[in-house]
């Protein structure tokens, strides 16, 4: 709650309860207005002409009110006051550090039954908003006892989203296929890996469906991205910064396409932290260094690799038929061991903005 103000030139002090404080320039609490004037309420967006507003503006009035949860600010060039929510303005606190990540960073051992969720559980709201929960921490699951066909793949998707169209189509299904200029179409081991370094905006989500299975081997397997981050960043922070500040060119030529896009194997926002893991050695196209940059650039990727393929970070599992595999292709490298005989899978894309929002909708971010 809000327990104290001070009002300065330019600026508004916030105290809150929790100790912390804030203190607010008054153009940005005037561009952030909300009254009827200034805010569309149906579509959530600005209609003050921010350009026009005073860049000096002063506060004529400010009021706590209802013991703490909201601030009502008088504005000059305003005949009624604004009203200033506790929850908007201790969201908007710069550099807050009590923010922390949901994520379930995990290695093998730290895996269970948690990651296997019942598909008829999705049609109700809360077994929606669970199965999200599930798939936004440990950035993976498996939807267990779905129709084999495209049918529950479609369904998920447009609850979640919607099919995003890509190189391979929107839905789709595959089995092996050496005509195909890519190596997910072979019965050889992949080794983990990321989908599309090669796109601009990768996607979010991949869904793999099983619609059938008579075969050996083929071991579905999944490594999570933040996991070798951490291990990485404990052990070697040069190589982390070389993996977070090296942009890396991915490239996809065939089926009539020469797609190319570069990025860090590590990205970083502005704080710091990752929100995208991507690395694709398969993918990888030529581009060069100097040669001291080189070598350290080969030996940051091997050891990122070689935490990938070591078994203590991967989650392995045979897609029996019915199971919907479910992955953040932002966050996790997946894989899957070479195998024999026939083994269908059907499975699209969505974005990862999708993915977010569905989240932020269903109260999971």
């Amino acid at each position: 709650m809000i327990t104290k103000i001070e009002i300065s030139s330019d600026n508004l002090k916030v105290q809150f309860n929790n100790e912390n404080s804030e203190t607010f320039t008054n153009i940005w609490l005037r561009d952030h207005a909300k009254d009827e004037i200034n805010w569309d309420k149906r579509s959530n967006q600005r209609k003050t002409f921010t350009a026009g507003l005073d860049l000096d503006l002063k506060i004529k009035n400010v009021e706590i009110l209802e013991n703490g949860k909201s601030l009502s600010i008088l504005w000059p060039d305003l005949d009624k006051p604004v009203n200033y929510s506790y929850e908007f303005l201790s969201k908007n606190i710069v550099n807050n550090n009590k923010k922390k990540s949901k994520y379930n960073i995990w290695k093998a051992k730290d895996l269970n039954s948690n990651i296997f969720f019942e598909f008829k559980e999705t049609k109700t709201k809360q077994g929606f908003k669970n199965f999200l929960k599930i798939l936004y921490d440990y950035g993976f699951i498996v939807l267990k006892n779905c129709e084999k066909n495209m049918n529950p793949v479609e369904e998920i998707a447009n609850k979640i989203g919607y099919v995003r169209n890509s190189i391979f189509g929107g839905l789709w299904s595959f089995q092996s296929n050496e005509n195909k200029a890519d190596s997910a179409y072979t019965q050889e081991e992949l080794r983990p890996h990321t989908d599309a370094t090669y796109s601009n905006d990768a996607p979010g989500l991949q869904l793999l469906l099983c619609c059938e299975y008579s075969a050996e081997g083929g071991e579905s397997i999944m490594v999570d991205g933040l996991k070798i981050a951490e291990e990485i960043k404990n052990s070697d922070n040069e190589i982390f910064n070389i993996l977070s500040n090296t942009n890396v060119k991915g490239n996809y030529i065939g089926d009539g396409v020469f797609l190319e896009a570069e990025r860090p194997i590590f990205k970083l926002n502005e704080n710091k932290e990752i929100i995208q893991v991507s690395f694709n050695n398969y993918d990888r196209a030529p581009f060069r260094f100097d040669n001291e940059l080189t070598k350290k650039f080969y030996s940051a990727i091997k050891k990122f690799d070689l935490i990938a393929n070591d078994k203590n970070y991967q989650w392995r599992h045979i897609l029996k038929p019915g199971d919907l595999l479910i992955f953040n292709n932002w966050r996790i490298l997946h894989g899957r061991a070479s195998f024999s005989g026939t083994r269908k899978i059907s499975g699209c894309y969505i974005n990862k903005e999708d993915f977010d929002s569905s989240c932020k909708i269903n109260g999971i971010i």
